[in-house]
């Protein structure tokens, strides 16, 4: 008998621990810090291959990030290429992508929250028989705009990979649910 009330009150307490701890992360997450999101962007993609000739290209790809405090987030991306284009008969596609990057936001009081993006991707892309795949620090600019309680809209550029001989630069629309 003894037992069964040891098991029970173990119960008690364990579930009420986790109720404490998910209050808890509510009130986190209706404060701003420590919130998470993610989101889906479609971006417009240009390959420069040393101004010789330029590929346009489409990526569709996902985030998931959280926000350390109102101006810092850090957050990762993946995507892969969905439109390919040719340069000289040559098929040009970016096979896929995935970095981790932090933001650093303007917070305000309206419903459009400009911000800044730097981190390091690593790009696997293909031109006719040739592929590679590399990585470079990554840098961009964009915007976030409230279009509902948890979602949010973003127009954003950013400068993916550039070496000596390729820059590809890309131009994203998207949507961002925040949890």
């Amino acid at each position: 008998m003894n037992m069964k009330k040891n098991v029970l009150f173990a119960a008690v307490a364990t579930a009420g621990l986790a109720m404490a701890g998910t209050a808890s992360a509510q009130d986190m997450y209706k404060s701003g810090v420590g919130s998470l999101y993610a989101g889906l962007n479609y971006t417009f993609m240009d390959v420069d291959f040393d101004g010789f000739a330029s590929a346009d290209v489409g990526t569709l790809s996902g985030k998931v990030g959280v926000m350390a405090n109102e101006f810092l987030g850090v957050e990762a991306r993946a995507g892969f290429g969905v439109d390919d284009d040719r340069i000289a008969g040559a098929k040009v596609k970016l096979d896929n992508f995935f970095g981790g990057y932090a933001t650093i936001n303007m917070a305000n009081q309206s419903p459009v929250t400009p911000y800044a993006v730097i981190g390091f991707t690593r790009i696997e892309a293909e031109i006719g028989t040739q592929s590679d795949d590399d990585s470079d620090f990554s840098y961009g600019a964009g915007v976030n705009v409230k279009l509902a309680q948890n979602l949010s809209g973003n127009l954003e550029y950013m400068r993916y990979y550039d070496d000596s001989n390729v820059t590809v630069d890309g131009i994203g629309l998207g949507v961002q649910m925040n949890f």
